[in-house]
């Protein structure tokens, strides 16, 4: 992709500098792969990570160049890209859009869904609205995934932004009211469409934000869906544990997510993204 002056957001909060020492509380190694797992597929990470140490020190600003600087200034980019697309969005429906803060760091550090460390992928946390992410997994993304490419970054955080888009538009609330109210087996039905959701919404944003942050060069849209297609439920459990089983998914199939982030890229309409009540993409599983 080849930007356009796009300017960097100032909602961020650069912890890369120290800190982040500690271990997890509240849970023995079982729980944290399965933390690893719920986030690497961009989830809240909340039911697992519900507990921070009091005791841990903040992380710092770094205080000189970092090795990660150019991936830190591309995030961003990302990031104040969708603030512009999603401010007019929103106004164009008559309402205001709030900007989330974006938190870089590394190793660990304390959010308000609890300890999150290097290995959980980006995720976002409506606990405080804000976006988490250590910039090495973008190495992650490309090495382990497949999926490498400034675009299929992008989508990530565009991806992260939507469930804050969610958040403002009071989705995230009603699906969280249905947690004590249904089965295991039939929340995560849900939760895999409001995952959907949010692919969807990061669809929207490329589609607006083309030709106005950036320009689409060969290859960029493949990496996206690359992207998508890599942390799919059903190829997450192939990798960890050789077999598919969906009724457990909770963010959905490689190809439902792939479904979902071409429909808001071709469309651009937030209004066609009711992912909960569609079962347009009922055979792709």
């Amino acid at each position: 992709m080849r930007w356009l002056g796009q300017r960097e957001s100032d909602n961020v909060e650069d912890r890369r500098g120290g800190g982040g020492g500690g271990l997890l509380v509240g849970g023995g190694i079982g729980t944290v792969v399965i933390a690893v797992i719920v986030m690497l597929l961009g989830g809240d990470p909340s039911e697992i990570l519900n507990q921070s140490s009091p005791s841990q020190q903040a992380a710092q600003a770094p205080s000189g160049p970092q090795p990660d600087d150019d991936a830190a200034s591309f995030t961003r980019k990302v990031l104040g890209s969708t603030e512009d697309i999603w401010t007019k969005l929103f106004a164009d429906q008559g309402a205001q859009y709030r900007k989330p803060t974006l938190v870089m760091f590394r190793q660990m550090t304390q959010s308000g869904c609890g300890t999150a460390s290097e290995s959980s992928g980006p995720f976002y946390c409506p606990g405080d609205q804000k976006l988490y992410i250590d910039l090495s997994f973008y190495d992650e993304l490309s090495k382990r995934f497949g999926a490498p490419g400034d675009f299929a970054m992008a989508y990530v955080v565009a991806h992260e932004v939507g469930h804050h888009v969610q958040k403002q538009l009071g989705v995230m609330d009603k699906v969280d009211a249905l947690r004590e109210r249904l089965s295991e087996r039939e929340y995560n039905k849900v939760s895999v469409r409001l995952e959907l959701q949010a692919d969807f919404f990061a669809g929207v944003w490329a589609h607006h934000a083309q030709g106005k942050s950036f320009d689409f060069e060969q290859g960029d849209v493949e990496e996206a869906l690359t992207a998508a297609n890599a942390i799919g439920d059903d190829r997450i459990q192939e990798q960890t544990q050789g077999r598919v089983v969906p009724d457990a998914f909770t963010h959905g199939s490689s190809a439902q997510r792939v479904y979902w982030f071409k429909k808001g890229l071709k469309t651009g309409d937030i209004n066609q993204g009711d992912t909960f009540n569609s079962r347009e993409d009922a055979n792709l599983q």
